[in-house]
């Protein structure tokens, strides 16, 4: 795998990834499940934010994406999914580590997310790497990372040096 930034030329592999995504997998109503809704989803990702694809060196294949928005935010917010048959490997936890090295390239001072509490998988991922949670409600968690604390420091490591 090779996580890059996103280029233009990218925008039709990317859609063809998020219209593979099994229902089960979407939360909090993303991605948009109508082609047009996910088409504009994408494009405002994509020309407010700053994205990072996990892509299949053999195939060029888009397995996985974090878009983070808005580009110029002091603590934006983002999205990671990864395709399905690609999970369970790490690729999101390096997705989110990969992220958080180019926010703090891009002086942000924090990034958030929110999860479905249910998404317990995801939930301990993101401790994992750092983030607290931020705020709770019955079926939402808003989760924070402070560019400034120890555990961003040690996701912007090498791998090896992690």
């Amino acid at each position: 795998m090779l996580i890059r930034p996103y280029e233009s030329e990218d925008r039709e592999a990317l859609v063809e990834m998020y219209e593979d995504i099994e229902a089960r997998s979407r939360t909090l109503g993303l991605p948009p499940r109508s082609q047009v809704e996910l088409e504009h989803w994408l494009d405002s990702l994509t020309s407010g934010g700053w994205n990072l694809l996990a892509v299949e060196r053999e195939t060029d294949r888009v397995v996985g994406h974090i878009g983070v928005a808005p580009a110029d935010g002091s603590d934006p917010e983002f999205v990671v999914f990864v395709r399905d048959g690609y999970r369970e490997r790490g690729l999101g936890t390096e997705l989110v580590r990969q992220a958080v090295a180019h926010a703090a390239d891009r002086d942000h001072a924090a990034l958030r997310l929110g999860v479905s509490r249910r998404n317990e998988r995801a939930v301990a991922v993101y401790e994992n790497v750092g983030f607290e949670i931020d705020d709770e409600t019955a079926l939402d968690v808003s989760m924070r990372l402070s560019m400034d604390s120890a555990e961003a420091t040690r996701a912007q490591l090498p791998p090896a040096l992690r």
